[in-house]
């Protein structure tokens, strides 16, 4: 992979060294009953949660919300969960409660314990100006759920 993508020529190969990168991916490719995504890059993969300011402007909120950018967003939590489960090693869970407004919440969850809570809010336009943007905003994520998780940990367990 060269130091310059083909999504938007700013990320590098560290960028998919990230942890919660690495994370998205392997949620992508668990769910992947047909093996679709066997032979696809990283890059390829993870391409579809960038979206620019000007493709978000052309993206219509009128309508239900996509069932693939649905199962993006799921992907995207999961990959939270997972992160969270592997730095705390408590099983963690996650919903995600859309309307068909693309109104809704994202639940990060332990036990008992709310780990990340997420209003999420024109769910038609969900993604990230650049792949270094969504891996800070998905570690801010992991970080907040693992301080709650260490803070908490019995109701974490139960």
């Amino acid at each position: 992979m060269s130091t310059t993508d083909s999504i938007n020529g700013t990320a590098n190969t560290e960028v998919f060294q990230s942890p919660f990168l690495k994370a998205i991916v392997q949620q992508i490719r668990g769910q992947d009953t047909y093996g679709v995504y066997r032979n696809w890059s990283d890059e390829l993969i993870l391409k579809p949660f960038v979206v620019t300011k000007q493709k978000k402007r052309e993206i219509s909120l009128e309508g239900e919300v996509n069932p693939i950018t649905v199962a993006r967003i799921v992907a995207f939590y999961r990959a939270v969960a997972s992160r969270i489960e592997q730095e705390t090693g408590l099983l963690s869970q996650v919903v995600v409660d859309l309307s068909y407004e693309g109104f809704g919440w994202a639940l990060v969850f332990s036990g008992r314990l709310l780990l990340v809570v997420k209003t999420l809010r024109d769910a038609h336009r969900f993604g990230f100006e650049s792949l270094e943007n969504m891996a800070e905003e998905g570690e801010k994520l992991v970080q907040k759920g693992v301080e709650l998780a260490q803070k908490f940990p019995e109701v974490g367990r139960l």
